[in-house]
């Protein structure tokens, strides 16, 4: 998992530094003195070689940002079509990423996983050493459990008052008002969300065929359909159903992109480093 989030990671940085963009490189500000835990490659041996006291470099982006990743873990999160992936190693992949270009940034983050309820809580912490702690977490996730999005959301908001980043990444099955109520409430404490709206692309477009029976992953319910004959209503309520979650997002001043997983993960790189940069 740590590899693949540093390929990712390195691939969208090669790509910044290629394209138009300017401004990601962390530049060096000053020096500040060693805390254990730091990286050793950030010691200034130089200023040692004087004081005989070990100094860090401190860099720009070094400004004590704490980031709140939600992740979900709910069953639904389980669904793959054809050769994608499924939603939760989508979203899996995306957090191991953006923890790596978090750490990467000497930025805090910490991992929240949620169904129903609050599945585990790592804390934020900025030390390079947490990243195998998370990564192992990624590893060991299953998809499993109801969705509640909307309270949970107001049970972690209640968790993490101390104002920061939380990066919601869901399908956001549940009911539209209830989830912008949770997003809501992250604002109410003057937080900045960012979510990132993970679902396969037949959900998106319903391009399914034959006589069918559809299975729901949490509750297993069983729905005999023929697509053909209910794509359109499908799709027209499906893209109100967008409409009412983006509008909601900015009437809250709330950041959401959707994402389908067929999906390069530079987008959602290159959105997380766009809002990272209006915060500083």
């Amino acid at each position: 998992m740590q590899l693949r989030a540093r390929l990712l990671v390195e691939g969208f940085i090669a790509g910044l530094h290629k394209s138009p963009y300017h401004g990601f490189s962390v530049e060096f500000s000053q020096h500040r003195q060693y805390i254990p835990g730091d990286p050793l490659k950030n010691i200034d041996w130089r200023v040692y070689g004087r004081t005989d006291k070990f100094f860090v470099k401190q860099f720009e982006e070094e400004t004590n940002l704490k980031a709140y990743i939600l992740l979900d873990c709910s069953a639904s999160m389980g669904y793959s079509s054809g050769k994608n992936i499924t939603k939760l190693e989508y979203s899996s992949y995306l957090t191991a990423a953006l923890t790596y270009l978090l750490l990467s940034q000497r930025d805090a983050v910490g991992l929240i996983t949620f169904d129903q309820s609050i599945r585990s809580y790592l804390p934020p912490r900025s030390i390079q050493g947490y990243m195998s702690r998370i990564m192992s977490e990624l590893t060991d996730i299953q998809p499993g459990g109801k969705t509640g999005i909307g309270e949970t959301l107001h049970l972690i908001a209640e968790r993490i008052k101390r104002r920061g980043l939380v990066i919601v990444i869901s399908d956001l099955f549940d009911e539209e008002n209830s989830i912008l109520m949770g997003l809501k409430h992250f604002r109410h404490y003057h937080h900045e969300v960012l979510v990132f709206h993970i679902l396969d692309p037949i959900e998106k477009s319903f391009a399914l065929q034959g006589n069918l029976r559809l299975k729901d992953l949490e509750t297993n319910d069983r729905l005999p359909v023929l697509p053909e004959h209910v794509r359109i209503d499908y799709q027209r309520e499906f893209k109100k159903y967008l409409n009412i979650i983006e509008n909601g997002c900015v009437n809250h001043k709330i950041d959401y992109s959707f994402f389908d997983t067929s999906k390069s993960f530079d987008t959602a790189l290159f959105r997380y480093i766009n809002k990272r940069k209006r915060m500083r």
